[in-house]
């Protein structure tokens, strides 16, 4: 356990990276502090961890944040990554790019998901109707896209689209430790935002 000040001092310096004022406060954030749980070290670390990686730029890792902060609907990070993916060199179209992913990424999990749990072969044969033009010639690369589109697929839970997309990085010879980490950031930035929304 920690203290009341090293807990609240925890959260000072977990807004402060976030560029948040010191007064903001959630219900999720209050109870961490006011139980002064060691978990706020963990999420302070957690997060900072979103912005690095051996297999990936922090202008990547900033784009994966925003297009997860985005598919989860969380104000405080759409801020907090779309700064540091400007600050990290981001060009407007690729941060616009990181929105739309997220954003066509919800509808392909909703129905290829609902393809998949139904295991009805007539549902396949039915064109999907979804355009998805975005993914022709992406701003940010082919295989960055891919990447963006696995990770928010991992966090919606659609299983034949992580495993499509996985498949295409593959093919596009992606290491597999890049795969991971952008899930994994995925992941981090998701947990965040459950405590900073």
């Amino acid at each position: 356990m920690i203290t009341t000040n090293e807990s609240t001092e925890t959260v000072n310096e977990l807004l402060q990276s976030l560029g948040i004022d010191s007064d903001f406060r959630t219900d999720s954030l209050n109870l961490l502090e006011k139980g002064e749980s060691k978990y706020l070290r963990d999420l302070k670390l957690n997060l900072s961890s979103t912005l690095s990686s051996e297999h990936l730029s922090v202008k990547e890792c900033t784009l994966l944040g925003l297009a997860t902060a985005i598919n989860n609907n969380n104000g405080p990070l759409i801020k907090f990554f779309s700064r540091a993916a400007e600050e990290n060199g981001a060009t407007p179209a690729e941060t616009a790019e990181a929105a739309g992913c997220a954003s066509l990424l919800a509808s392909n999990n909703i129905f290829y998901r609902f393809r998949h749990f139904t295991k009805k072969e007539k549902y396949s044969q039915i064109p999907a109707r979804i355009r998805m033009q975005i993914m022709m010639k992406p701003v940010t690369g082919k295989e960055f896209f891919e990447l963006m589109s696995l990770a928010i697929s991992a966090v919606n839970g659609c299983e034949m689209c992580v495993n499509a997309h996985e498949d295409s990085l593959i093919k596009l010879g992606t290491p597999e430790e890049r795969v991971f980490d952008a899930v994994r950031i995925a992941s981090l930035v998701t947990s965040a935002g459950k405590v900073i929304y």
